[in-house]
Parts: structure tokens; sequence; C-alpha cells
């Protein structure tokens, strides 16, 4: 092993992927660190060499060949020979076969006990090929996927006996009849299915619709419903009730909505489920919004927000009192700002609390309160509350009326740091939307720091398409978007070169593959940040209409919507037409 590690610097210094010294350092702090990392670990969480490269040149000096297995499609019969648990655990995927001999790429070729226990596994002969992790991902997606057809045929079994044992006993509307339904075998086998299925599928939302023949279910997808399954509609009534007994809601009411929730754990993550139930003209519709529990660790920068609108957001945290606003439509990552706002301020040293409808994120060190209307503990009884309790930081779920708003400015006058939601369409919308609420201007413009306005856009996966704008392209875009204020933005953050022009910059478009079908593989931001500085003090108090107020903000160089998603779009973050699609919804 000497040898190899002494051939394998030479080959890393000869090729000029890293230096002597950063090869020195790398063996220092290996030998220095608890964990037993290697040099090749050491320089690869350095940024001094890609993972990638590391593990070209590693298999050059091993004389195994390297593959790539990004973006290629693996045959699920072959994929299928080393089980997921074992793929997963080994780092190892089997990705092509030849008769008896399986080629099968790996991340550490010299773990002899696992290659071990993969050849007695597969029982054929085993060529091994190194490769990297994020191949070894993507493979690991392609089981998910073919998991996902396991997963219909599974559902449309248990669907047909639950139909049978509904057959046989007889549909029963009473509270004691329901309960039996819902602790049927094969009804909780579909219901579990279904809820570990959206979870792999990265849903954010599961529609249990009944509709005049059949029962429809779809998922939300990246803000997106796309048909999952349709279900006889004889099933209805039992995944219903089950919904019902897992969120504790009353099994025999059928006319009025109820709203509930339960948890459950999938892969060792916590996901807990927002239960909506809606009685509709074929029967109830359930809802559920799947909440990940392991929320920390979201960022300002990961989320989308750069630039200008960052360092804006940073500061206005750093203040003691005030009033931090999101706005956007239903579904527009809101909450999840205001949650990573909190978790930035989350220090030993304050108290936060906050009154929320629902509590949506459980998030340690926070005191978090949900409304409950039907007993007349709403927004503003329990605002008027937590503000007597003396906290630093309120977060108050949203600004729905006249009392809250009072509260919450009255509150931010008072000392305390308030974040809150309001529906408008654009930052600049904000300040009319409150005066609407009858606040008063003056009182606006003295507790106002910060307005953030968002929205969601799809995120492109790896495997895009690359194209340049034509005149017409171009001439088209002209007309939404001022291309040259965009440009400035992109130079000022080093994004593209002082000489480039539109029409040299490239664009992406989705290019389907084995990861996703459609080309987007998660969401981003775009927003915009209008902070609120004397000038526009000014003209909110001179009862402005918001479309002068946003030109003002734009003078003092705040990125519009369109502009910061077309700035994602340059990036290859996004394409203009999904940025289009959003702002014109």
């Amino acid at each position: 092993m000497i040898v190899q590690e002494k051939q394998l610097k030479e080959f890393l210094l000869d090729s000029g992927l890293i230096t002597e010294l950063d090869y020195e350092n790398a063996m220092a702090e290996a030998g220095r660190s608890k964990n037993k990392l290697t040099v090749g670990h050491v320089l690869i969480n350095n940024a001094k060499i890609s993972e990638d490269d590391f593990r070209r040149a590693e298999a050059y000096v091993l004389g195994i060949p390297f593959v790539s297995l990004k973006g290629q499609k693996i045959d699920p019969v072959i994929l299928a020979l080393i089980p997921e648990p074992v793929a997963r655990k080994n780092n190892a995927i089997a990705f092509r076969r030849e008769g008896d001999t399986l080629e099968v790429a790996m991340l550490d070729t010299k773990d002899l006990s696992s290659i071990e226990f993969i050849k007695k596994k597969v029982g054929l002969k085993i060529l091994l090929r190194l490769t990297d992790s994020d191949s070894i991902k993507s493979a690991l997606l392609q089981y998910q996927k073919s998991l996902r057809a396991e997963f219909g045929d599974i559902i449309q079994k248990d669907a047909v006996a639950l139909k049978s044992l509904i057959d046989n006993r007889g549909v029963g509307s009473t509270g004691e009849d329901l309960k039996k339904m819902a602790e049927d075998l094969p009804v909780i086998r579909i219901l579990d299915t279904l809820l570990k299925h959206s979870i792999l599928q990265n849903a954010s939302d599961i529609h249990i619709e009944v509709l005049e023949n059949e029962l429809l279910i779809r998922y939300r997808i990246d803000g997106i419903l796309h048909d999952a399954m349709v279900l006889p509609k004889s099933v209805a009534s039992s995944i219903i009730a089950r919904i019902k007994v897992l969120a504790s809601l009353k099994l025999d009411e059928k006319r009025l909505p109820q709203d509930g929730r339960f948890k459950m754990e999938v892969n060792g993550e916590g996901v807990s489920f927002r239960v909506s139930i809606l009685p509709t003209y074929f029967g109830e519709k359930a809802v559920m919004r799947l909440l990940r529990e392991n929320v920390s660790g979201f960022t300002l920068e990961a989320m989308g927000f750069h630039g200008e609108a960052l360092e804006i957001l940073h500061e206005a945290i750093k203040q003691t009192t005030g009033l931090i606003l999101t706005t956007g439509p239903t579904g527009s990552g809101k909450t999840t700002t205001l949650y990573t706002l909190l978790d930035i301020l989350n220090t030993a040293d304050v108290n936060i609390s906050t009154i929320e409808d629902p509590v949506e994120y459980q998030m340690d060190r926070i005191n978090q309160t949900q409304v409950k209307p039907e007993i007349g503990f709403t927004f503003a009884n329990g605002l008027r509350s937590l503000v007597r309790q003396d906290p630093d930081i309120i977060m108050v779920g949203e600004i729905r009326d006249n009392e809250t708003a009072s509260l919450a400015i009255n509150a931010a006058l008072t000392g305390h740091l308030v974040l809150s939601t309001l529906h408008t369409n654009s930052a600049a919308g904000a300040m009319p939307r409150l005066v609407d609420m009858k606040i008063e201007p003056f009182l606006i413009v003295s507790t106002v720091k910060v307005i953030i306005a968002q929205r969601l856009i799809r995120r492109l996966s790896a495997n895009k398409e690359k194209y340049f704008l034509s005149k017409s392209e171009v001439a088209s875009l002209a007309k939404i978007i001022d291309i040259k204020r965009v440009l400035e933005f992109l130079q000022k953050e080093k994004i593209i070169g002082d000489k480039e022009t539109i029409e040299t910059i490239p664009f992406y478009k989705p290019k389907e593959s084995a990861e996703s079908k459609d080309g987007y593989g998660g969401r981003v931001c775009i927003c915009e940040v209008l902070k609120m500085t004397p000038t526009i003090k000014e003209l909110v108090v001179r009862g402005e209409p918001d479309h002068v107020i946003n030109e003002q903000a734009k003078k003092e160089g705040m990125i519009s919507m369109i502009e910061d998603g077309i700035f994602k779009a340059v990036q290859g973050v996004t394409t203009i037409e999904e940025v289009l699609r959003v702002i014109s919804e």
C-alpha cells in the first residue's frame, strides 16, 4: 500500500492536479484527524481536487477502469442483482452483465470483505470498476424508480382484496363499522405504501379525490400535480377512515371539514403529515401535506438568496426591533424562509416564540404555539398573550386582519423583532395591503425593515441541454425585462465577464434522464428583497401606489422577482420557460 500511495502522489503531481505543498498539507491534516481520514479525503474535502479527478487517478494507479454512471440508465434486472440495502451499505452498483460475468462499480475497490460478500450474494464472476459518489447516488435513485413500479402492483393487489372484503361485509356507516374497515390489513398496507411511495417521489402533498366512478390519487411534486394512481371507488371510504384514525379525527363526521396531523418514520427520517378532510359531491376528499422534520440546515444561500438581497436580510436580522415580512401566494416557500431566518437567530442568548396555524416544523429551543380558532384562540389573542411573556423575537404565522396587524406593529414598536407573512403578489404591494388593514402609514415606515416577495421555481437536474438565444428570442425577452440591468447584476456578482452579451451567454433546457423524467429535480426561490430606505418611507407616507414604490426600489438597486429568475436561468439553475410560467401564474 505504501508503494501505491507513493505512485498515487507521483501521478497527481505529474498530472498537475495538485501541488507538492497541497499534498504535504493534506498528509499532515490526515495524520492529525481523529476519523482516520486518508490524504485523498482531505484533498477532496479542502477542494484541492474534485472527487471525479481523484477517483480517475486512483483507478489509473490501481489499473482498474473508471466508470461514470451519472445519467446512465441501468437495466433494472441487472441493478436488482445486488439488493438496494447491500448496494447502499457497500457503495457497490451492478451495472452490466455478460454471461456469468458481472461488472460492479464501487467507491472503494480495496474493500475485500464487501467484494467477497457481493460475490457470494450474486454467484457470478465479479469485474470491479472504480466510480465516484455522484454515480453511486444516481444509481441508488434508480432503485427507487423500480421500487415505485413495484408499489403500484402491491396497491392494486391490496385494492382488489379490500374490495372483496367490503363486498362480503357490506358497507356500514356507523363509527364502529368504519373503525373495523380502517383496521383491515389491506387498507393499512395500501395507505402505508402510498405514504412511503410519496416520500420517495419527494412529493409535498398527496391528494386523494373521490370521483364519480373511481378514486384518484395525485402527488404534488415540485409544485405541479401528477396523477399517481387510480383505485376502485369502493375502497375510498376505507382509505379515508384509515387516514382519520391516524390523524385522530371523528370517523362518523362526514358533513363538516376536519383537520389533523400524524407522524411516521421512513428510512430513519421523521415525516409529519398535515391532514385536511373536506366533504365533496361524491364523497370526502383528503389532502395530506408532507412536512419533513429534519429541516435544520436550511440556509438562505441554498434557498436562492444572493448578492445584495442576502446582505440586506443578514443586516435586518441583526436588528433587535422592527418587522420583517415575507409575501407571496400559498405554497411559495414563505414559511420555510421564516424558519430559515429563525434558525439563524436561534442562539442561546435570545428567547424566540411563535404563533402559527399550523405549526409546520418543530424547532429546538423555540416556543411554538398553534392557534385554535374553534375555541377562540386566534392569532390576535395568541399574540396579545405572547407579548406579555416578553420574548426577544416573535414569529406570527400570518397577518390576516386588522387586529393581528396592529398587534404585530405594536410589538415591533415596543422592543421586539417580529417576523410574519402577508398575502401579496410583490414586495411593494405589502404597503398598500397594510394600509387596507387600517394601519397608519407613519407606523408602517417606523416598523417595517425589509419585505421579501418570493415564488418557487423548479430546479434543472444535472443532465441538461445547453443552447443560445436566437435574435427573435432576445427580442421577446427584451419586452419582458431590462436585459442590460440583468447583465449588470450578473457582472457585479462575477457570474459572467464584463464583455459578455445576452447572445453569448449559454442558457439551458431540461433533458430527460434516469434521475428525472421531466428534467427537473427540486425547487429554488426567486425573490425580491425591498429595504425600507428614507425615499421609500417618504413614498409610503405620501400614499403612493405600489408600482411607484417598486420603481423607486429598483432605482435603488433591488433586483425584481422576474430579473432574479432570469439571473438563475443564466446560472443554469432553471429555464426561462419555468420562470415565465411561475411569474405569470
